[in-house]
């Protein structure tokens, strides 16, 4: 019958936006790739969307860090942004170097004094310390230890000649958290406080990044941010910070002096943006509702810079990034669990949670989030990122060394994929010669890129490779201590 035939959806609209919202203006637009059902060039142009930020996920080897180069790259071509990439793991440092730009690598000769007003007004500054302490720390269970401290960091910057309330005199020197300690350390000697326990561990909170060969936030800062936003392609390494704490202090102290310095400029009428800030692998200021990277995407287009926040897991990634970022781009996923968060957070269709599920590297699904209301999906696939080098990608599996148990089991990585270029560098790093390096990819290159982490350290340690090198260099590819130690004992 008629009525019933009309009940029925002959027709539906494919998971693609059409073609007007995937293709841009070339001259102001990033090519990203091919659409995969209409084989459509897809160029990214934040123009439509809610803002220019970008969240990032995929597992290790997925192609997360040859898409940002990617990305960078043509940001750069386009507009002549600039980038500063806030280097977890030190991950990005050779490409940099081989590209031209500038590596600032503290710890190793570089400091940020973390008290910096950077134009900003003291009280301002120091409620981002403060911020920052509550993340890292836990003084927020304790009350009078954290207005002990702001107490202390305010009057620091009054001894200085500040005045609290009044933007900072650029030529005025800021004091340090080392002057804060002082102030709290008098306080203590003169016996008069009633809490000399809350005082003690107040002073001790703030003198772990302060100690004596650790002070890296706590001298005169050798970095001017303001200038480096502005320098082109910039990789601030934190790899040789001693741990999470600092590398997430650190990048705290860039997110807010980078958004402050946007602020300040304000918005103007060129195309593009100024600058994009890379945060890669950040769980630490990622996941927290309070950090400045959540903030900065929640308060959207305003500073002309954008936001690129890259995982491997994306539970380590607040939620309130993944409903606010105005892009996200999913490579290959390998949990079910990230799958379900995934699919919860963005509400996409179970057609393309399996798409999602079979990715290659390279490959991914891309989310964006329009001004307007639209009436297509915003999810949709590309065959694969394109770059402006062939993605050359090496895998090393584990399956030789695994036992049949942890085959079977899900939560168990069995194979590791790397770019060329960074197993390269990681190669580099750990003091292997150019000429082993050849032999390594040439070997490798016979088995089609595809071999067993027992043979990798074999031809290492054939080529005269020493084993704490090696085993440096397989801590570098991300596996774990019983792993290494398992690799060996087959040898």
């Amino acid at each position: 019958m008629s009525n019933e035939l009309a009940k029925r959806a002959f027709f539906s609209r494919p998971p693609e936006p059409p073609a007007d919202f995937l293709l841009n203006d070339p001259s102001n637009s990033i090519f990203i790739g091919i659409t995969k059902l209409f084989n459509t060039p897809f160029t990214w142009n934040f123009d439509g969307l809610t803002n220019p930020h970008i969240a990032v996920v995929g597992i290790t080897g997925a192609g997360k860090s040859f898409f940002v180069k990617t990305f960078l790259i043509r940001a750069s071509y386009i507009w002549n942004t600039n980038a500063i990439i806030i280097d977890w793991a030190g991950e990005y440092k050779a490409w940099v170097k081989q590209s031209g730009g500038t590596i600032v690598s503290l710890a190793k000769g570089d400091y940020i004094n973390i008290m910096d007003l950077s134009g900003m007004k003291p009280l301002d500054r120091t409620k981002q310390i403060m911020t920052s302490l509550e993340i890292l720390t836990d003084i927020s269970d304790f009350p009078e230890q954290k207005r002990l401290t702001e107490e202390a960091i305010e009057q620091a910057y009054v001894n200085a000649g500040f005045v609290l309330s009044e933007i900072a005199d650029p030529k005025r020197e800021a004091p340090t958290l080392k002057n804060c300690i002082s102030l709290l350390e008098e306080k203590l000697q003169e016996g008069t406080y009633e809490y000399p326990a809350e005082l003690e561990n107040a002073v001790y909170r703030l003198r772990q990044f302060a100690r004596e060969g650790e002070d890296y936030f706590a001298k005169k800062s050798t970095l001017d941010l303001g200038k480096l936003a502005s320098s082109g392609l910039v990789d601030i390494d934190l790899s040789a910070l001693p741990d999470e704490k600092f590398r997430a202090l650190a990048a705290l102290f860039i997110l807010q002096s980078l958004k402050e310095k946007m602020r300040m400029e304000g918005w103007n009428a060129s195309k593009g943006l100024k600058a994009i800030v890379v945060l890669d692998e950040a769980w630490k200021i990622a996941s927290d509702e309070r950090s400045d990277a959540v903030m900065i995407v929640r308060e959207g287009r305003k500073y002309q810079f954008g936001l690129i926040v890259a995982s491997q897991n994306p539970t380590d990634i607040n939620e309130a990034i993944f409903s606010n970022v105005g892009t996200t781009f999913i490579l290959r996923i390998k949990f079910e669990k990230f799958l379900n968060y995934l699919q919860g957070s963005m509400n996409f269709s179970d057609f393309m949670r399996r798409e999602i599920g079979k990715f290659g590297v390279g490959q991914a699904a891309i989310e964006m989030s329009f001004q307007t209301s639209v009436q297509f999906p915003e999810v949709f696939l590309i065959n694969r990122v394109v770059g402006e080098v062939p993605l050359d990608v090496y895998t090393i599996t584990l399956s030789e060394i695994l036992n049949t148990e942890e085959m079977a089991d899900q939560n168990v990585q069995k194979e590791y994929y790397f770019e060329k270029i960074d197993l390269n560098g990681k190669l580099i790093e750990n003091n292997v010669s150019a000429s082993t390096i050849d032999v390594l990819f040439a070997e490798m290159d016979k088995k089609n890129r595809f071999v067993d982490v027992r043979a990798f350290a074999q031809i290492l340690l054939q080529q005269q490779v020493g084993k704490q090198d090696v085993i440096s260099v397989l801590r570098g590819m991300g596996l774990t201590d019983s792993t290494i130690t398992r690799i060996f004992t087959y040898l």
